[in-house]
């Protein structure tokens, strides 16, 4: 239906798919710390930078094609994070040749442990249901207007839930993160993400302007079903 109905569908699903693969592969390797302004020293991983744009993309197709063609997508970005996920798995636990010396290096950049792997699935598809679900609402009761309205409100849903799941079930008695600083981590990598999401509302609108255009398509979810699990 989509593929054949819409000119950039597919485009916006390829894209959104990219950002969480690269999301899972690159982001858990690395941990970062900057001096922010009036905040000081702010450490956090480098996954934060991936997974406010996969929310942004949502936000993009829930608001010009509708929550139907957004649960798609969702489902496409798991089942392919999925797989990337399975795959790093199997190929970091191959034995290495033993004139090859990299192995150490390859499981720390593509070896995250299977605990991280399932809590970022899980909080993945939790909160961008949730996101695509608020904006859908937030949509029909703003008869369409203020769309920063919805996609702010939206993805501080959204967001909200992803950390929530995802930082204790990923490391609550892991050792990584002590127990009484993973709040502390929830609270930081929420209003990380969230910014992120402002500072690109701009480019948001001209975005969702262009596909509205293009496409000739300003979507409402009056009688949409909002059963995730429902593949139509």
């Amino acid at each position: 239906m989509y593929k054949n109905q819409y000119r950039y569908y597919d485009l916006v699903m390829a894209a959104f798919v990219t950002v969480l693969i690269t999301s899972n592969l690159i982001g858990p390797a690395k941990i970062s710390q900057v001096e922010v302004p009036f905040f000081g020293l702010l450490t956090f991983g480098a996954g934060v930078l991936f997974f406010p744009i996969s929310f942004i993309f949502g936000d993009i197709l829930t608001e010009v094609y509708g929550y139907a063609a957004s649960r798609r997508v969702i489902w496409a970005g798991f089942i392919a994070l999925a797989f990337a996920s399975f795959m790093a798995w199997m190929i970091v636990a191959l034995p290495p040749a033993p004139y090859w010396h990299n192995q150490e290096a390859y499981e720390i950049a593509f070896g995250s442990a299977w605990r991280v792997s399932l809590a970022s699935l899980v909080a993945f598809a939790a909160g961008e249901f949730v996101n695509s679900f608020v904006l859908a609402k937030m949509k029909i009761m703003t008869k369409g207007k203020y769309l920063w309205s919805r996609t702010i409100g939206s993805t501080i849903a959204g967001e909200a839930i992803d950390s929530i799941l995802f930082y204790p079930l990923a490391f609550y008695n892991s050792g990584v993160i002590p127990n009484d600083k993973i709040i502390l981590v929830v609270i930081a990598q929420f209003v990380a993400k969230t910014l992120i999401e402002i500072l690109f509302t701009p480019g948001i609108y001209k975005i969702v302007a262009f596909l509205k255009k293009k496409e000739n398509l300003d979507h409402f979810d009056t009688r949409t079903n909002f059963n995730p699990f429902i593949f139509k």
